[in-house]
């Protein structure tokens, strides 16, 4: 499953190059800022499809992992991949709505329009959401210390880079981009009161 979100998330990431005018890769492009959470997603992503692979090849070596009794059974195995099924398209899905908008990091001159619709209309941050919970899931299944790391890198890289985005996003869109803020919660919610996380 995380082979098929990467895939998936490449695939979408290419069409819109194509088709648009803009770069989509922005984490290289004037974003020193950006370069832990790049970091983490890097090893995040190349461990989750990686990693299953490697355990494998090698699972004598991982036999005495702490974690790896924990969550063990059915139950956790279904939930965890009911985690990974939903957050892969969760994801995948917000990806696709934000069309021409969509970019992999984020620089002040290169800011699509402000999506609102579909998930947007109830998580500023529909891809980062479902990225999340995609990694949760990936524990869930399979936990143990690599796994526990990887998940912590994912997120701590999700948390890091929505709060670098929503500054330049503030910088370069304004008001707009503040209302929106204001109606709809960072993570997931609709808001109605006036009061925004930014």
């Amino acid at each position: 499953m995380a082979v098929a979100y990467v895939a998936g998330f490449l695939v979408l990431s290419f069409a819109v190059a194509r088709s648009s005018d803009q770069p989509v890769w922005l984490f290289d492009k004037r974003s020193p800022g950006q370069f832990v959470p790049a970091l983490l997603f890097r090893l995040s992503f190349s461990g989750a499809v990686l990693w299953p692979f490697g355990a494998t090849f090698f699972c004598n070596a991982f036999s005495a992992d702490p974690l790896s009794g924990v969550l063990s059974g059915y139950a956790p195995d279904a939930i965890g991949l009911a985690f990974v099924v939903a957050g892969a398209c969760f994801a995948l899905i917000g990806q696709d709505y934000m069309g021409n908008s969509w970019r992999i990091g984020t620089a002040e001159d290169h800011v699509g329009s402000i999506v609102d619709s579909g998930p947007f209309a109830i998580s500023r941050n529909p891809v980062f959401v479902g990225q999340a919970i995609l990694f949760i899931g990936l524990f869930i299944t399979k936990p143990n210390l690599v796994q526990a790391i990887l998940t912590g890198s994912a997120l701590c890289a999700i948390v890091l880079q929505v709060r670098i985005e929503e500054r330049v996003l503030v910088q370069a869109l304004g008001e707009p981009y503040r209302a929106y803020c204001r109606r709809v919660a960072r993570w997931i919610g609709y808001r109605s009161t006036q009061s925004g996380d930014l």
